[in-house]
């Protein structure tokens, strides 16, 4: 299969584990292994110079059985078919795990848009949505952001299917610009979940806020947001990095002055309090909770012997190898899996549509109360799972994902 990659297969042996502990019914996992429906386009784009480039995009729809298949877009240089596809997998046991009516999606594009200006972003942007159009609709495929794109890149998406629908659909995407029927609270939704997942965790463990050191890799929306809010809560957030570069502090960084140092300078060079260090570096830390919070496959059999936290809690999509799962199961280190600790976006991404198809919004306080309460009632399905079945709180995390799927599958039938 084209969509085969290391990713892919890692999430392929993952759903096999937990199929084989659901004692899955062969047909089901079956067709739980490979993706509903796969599209590649090639998107010519006439650049500021005049000049046409061509560039590749995929949508990837996994599994549409529980409702319309949600999920980000990404625009990086190394997208392909087999991590789109994983990354779909992924999101349809997170969307049912959370026990949401979504299947799972992901779409992309190769390209490095930081090489591009606004206009080339745009250009590419609205010739990539009328591309996939006949897979995208509210009650089909929803898409969000995801790496590299923001809200504006959303508010493209949605005035480029409007304007071939006639009337203005914001239901098409989420994660868009309030002004367009975007929701509050979905720009610091992920990261706020994933800080709220850790304080659960570490509260299970015997670990108070006060004092809890914190090491942060990936300081963008996710990781950022993270940080600001467990250092609110009184964790001492020691060290956070980015794609180029980290900072570490061993007493504390002061997350809200270097949020704003970061995003004036666009560095952590010249901020005064704290040591430049790698993300390897920042990876192998003494600390009680590391937050991979940047790109996959960065905890691996080759640093997991050398980590030196208590804590796991995946930011990130994938950030932790199979192989580096079992090193740290070995060594007692807990990991809060991915689809469980990062869902915070498409839970209120789903409050966003919600919103968007009854025409009818919410406030702040009553997105950031419902996002909690869903959260803590996944986690604390996922730790009895855990604790009843004796396996990691990612295999349980994963096994009530896939039973849901596998149980709606059974009652819906095979048609024809």
């Amino acid at each position: 299969m084209e969509y085969q990659s290391p990713m892919y297969e890692m999430v392929v042996r993952q759903f096999d584990e937990a199929a084989e502990r659901l004692r899955l019914d062969p047909n089901l996992s079956g067709r739980l292994r490979h993706p509903k429906r796969s599209l590649v386009v090639t998107l010519p784009v006439r650049m500021d110079d005049g000049r046409v480039e061509v560039f590749t995009g995929y949508r990837v729809q996994h599994d549409t059985t529980l409702g319309p298949s949600k999920g980000g877009i990404r625009y990086h240089p190394d997208v392909h078919l087999g991590e789109i596809t994983a990354l779909a997998m992924l999101m349809s046991w997170k969307c049912a795990l959370m026990g949401l009516p979504f299947g799972g999606a992901k779409g992309g594009v190769r390209c490095d848009s930081k090489t591009l200006s606004r206009a080339e972003n745009q250009r590419l942007t609205r010739r990539y949505t009328s591309e996939i159009l006949l897979m995208i609709g509210p009650e089909v495929d929803i898409p969000a952001p995801d790496v590299a794109t923001n809200e504006q890149t959303m508010a493209w998406m949605m005035d480029t299917y409007s304007m071939q629908k006639g009337y203005a659909v914001p239901g098409i995407v989420t994660g868009k610009p309030i002004a367009i029927g975007g929701t509050l609270g979905r720009r610091e939704a992920t990261g706020m979940g994933v800080a709220h997942v850790a304080l659960q965790t570490a509260a299970r463990h015997g670990l108070r806020p006060s004092g809890m050191r914190v090491a942060i890799q990936g300081f963008g929306n996710v990781g950022g947001t993270a940080a600001k809010y467990l250092a609110r809560e009184g964790c001492r957030v020691i060290a956070v990095s980015n794609s180029r570069e980290g900072i570490h502090n061993e007493r504390g960084l002061a997350i809200e002055t270097l949020l704003r140092h970061a995003e004036q300078e666009g560095t952590f060079k010249g901020y005064p309090e704290g040591d430049a260090i790698t993300n390897a570096e920042l990876l192998e830390l003494p600390c009680e909770a590391l937050i991979p919070a940047a790109i996959e496959n960065q905890v691996t059999e080759r640093n997991a012997p050398r980590l030196r936290c208590r804590l796991i809690v995946e930011g990130a999509n994938g950030p932790t190898t199979i192989e580096a799962d079992r090193i740290l199961e070995d060594r007692g280190i807990r990991v809060i899996p991915d689809i469980l600790a990062n869902s915070g976006g498409v839970v209120v991404s789903y409050f966003e549509w919600v919103q968007d198809l009854q025409y009818y919004f919410w406030t702040e306080e009553e997105i950031v109360g419902r996002l909690k309460t869903l959260l803590s009632r996944a986690f604390e399905g996922v730790w009895t799972m855990s604790s009843e079945e004796k396996v990691t709180l990612r295999m349980a995390a994963l096994m009530k994902g896939v039973r849901r799927i596998a149980e709606a599958m059974r009652v819906r039938g095979l048609y024809p």
